[in-house]
C-alpha cells in the first residue's frame, strides 16, 4: 500500500504566522519587562500589561506552549533565553528588532504578493520613494531602526571580533554603522584598536551616545557622511554589515570600488550578510530576506558568497574568502 504524504508540514508553515504574531505582541506588550523581576501570577500580569481577562490565560499559556515562558504552580517566569535578550534593560536586548517586525514588517508582507507580480516595494512609505530618507526624517522612527540593526549586527558582530586576524591591523570603521553595535563590540574586544563609524549625519547623536555608555568614547568616533555622495573615510579595515542588500547591483559596484579605494595596500574590507547559499536551495533565510529587500527597497537584493567574491575581485580586491559567522550569517573578506 502506498502511504499518502501528511500534510502537516504544510499547514504549520502556512500558519506559523501565529507563532510569529504571539511572540511580536509579546514583545510589544512588555511580557518579558513585566517579568524581569522575577515570578508572577495570572492576576498581576493581567494589571501589568492590561490584558482582558478572556484573552490573558490563553495568551500567556501560548508563550509557555512555545517555550517563551514558563508556569510553575500557576506563577509564570521569563526562560533564560527571553530574559537575557528580550528585556529591554538588559545589556543583551535585541528585541528592536522585533518591535521593528511588529510595526512595519509584519504589514507589509501581508502585500508580498503584490510584490512579487510589480516588482515594486511595498512598505508603508511606498508612495515617498526612499524608504531611507522617511525612516532618518522622524528622530523616533531612527532611534527604533537604529536599535533593531543593532538587534540584527549582535551575533555578527561578536563573531567578527573573534574570527577575523584583529591583531594584523590597527584602524577600523563601520560604514553603515547605525547605533554603532559593530564597533563597540570590536572595540571592546581588542583594545588595540581605534576605530569608529561612518553613516547620515542624523545618526551621529546615537551614536556617540551608544558609544559612550560602552565607554569606549577615547578610542571610536562618528564619521558622518553619504556613502554615494562622500569618499569613505579611510582605515586599515572596512566593514559593510546588512548594508549591500539594501542596493541594485550597479550601487553594489560602486560602494565596493569605493571601499577599495578607501582602503590602503593589505588593508581589509568586511561584508556581512545573511548570504544564499551558492547552490540557491538551502538558506532559506537568505532567500526571505531577499524578498525582504523587494518589498522595503527600490532595488535591493540579497546575494550568494559567490557573487560578492566576484564583485569584489571587479572592484579590484585579490584576495577574498567567505567564513561563517553565525546562524545565516557569512563574512566575506576582500584584502586590497
Amino acid at each position: 500500500m502506498t502511504l499518502r504524504p501528511s500534510p502537516e508540514k504544510l499547514l504549520a508553515l502556512g500558519m506559523s504566522f501565529w507563532n510569529a504574531k504571539a511572540l511580536l505582541s509579546a514583545v510589544e506588550l512588555g511580557v518579558f519587562d513585566a517579568l524581569a523581576d522575577g515570578p508572577a501570577d495570572i492576576a498581576t500580569l493581567r494589571a501589568r500589561l492590561g490584558l482582558h481577562e478572556r484573552s490573558a490565560r490563553d495568551f500567556l499559556d501560548a508563550l509557555v506552549a512555545l517555550q517563551l515562558i514558563d508556569r510553575n504552580e500557576g506563577l509564570y517566569s521569563n526562560r533564560p533565553e527571553t530574559d537575557f535578550f528580550l528585556v529591554r534593560a538588559r545589556p543583551g536586548y535585541v528585541g528592536g528588532l522585533l518591535e521593528m517586525a511588529n510595526n512595519r514588517l509584519y504589514e507589509s508582507w501581508g502585500h508580498l504578493t503584490e510584490a512579487l507580480k510589480t516588482g515594486q516595494r511595498q512598505s508603508e512609505n511606498k508612495e515617498e520613494g526612499d524608504l531611507f530618507a522617511a525612516l532618518y526624517a522622524d528622530p523616533h522612527r531612527l532611534r527604533g531602526f537604529l536599535a533593531a540593526m543593532s538587534g540584527v549586527s549582535a551575533g555578527a558582530a561578536n563573531a567578527i571580533a573573534g574570527k577575523f586576524p584583529w591583531r594584523d591591523y590597527k584602524t577600523f570603521i563601520d560604514i553603515g554603522a547605525a547605533q554603532g553595535m559593530v564597533p563597540v563590540t570590536i572595540a571592546g574586544a581588542h583594545s588595540h584598536l581605534q576605530g569608529g563609524g561612518f553613516d547620515l549625519p542624523q545618526v551621529g547623536p546615537v551614536f556617540e551616545e551608544f558609544v559612550a555608555a560602552n565607554e569606549l568614547a577615547g578610542r571610536l568616533r562618528f564619521y558622518p557622511g553619504d556613502f554615494f555622495a562622500d569618499a569613505l573615510p579611510r582605515a586599515d579595515v572596512l566593514i559593510m554589515g546588512h548594508i549591500l542588500h539594501d542596493w541594485d547591483l550597479d550601487q553594489k559596484r560602486t560602494l565596493l570600488k569605493k571601499a577599495h579605494e578607501a582602503l590602503p595596500a593589505g588593508g581589509a574590507l568586511i561584508v556581512y550578510e545573511a548570504l544564499i547559499d551558492d547552490d540557491r536551495r538551502e538558506n532559506a533565510f537568505g532567500l526571505l530576506m531577499s524578498l525582504n529587500m523587494l518589498i522595503e527597497t527600490a532595488g535591493g537584493f540579497d546575494y550568494t558568497g559567490a557573487d560578492c567574491q566576484g564583485w569584489m575581485r571587479e572592484a579590484g580586491f585579490s584576495e577574498t574568502r567567505v567564513e561563517h559567522l553565525v546562524g545565516p550569517d557569512y563574512m566575506v573578506v576582500g584584502i586590497k
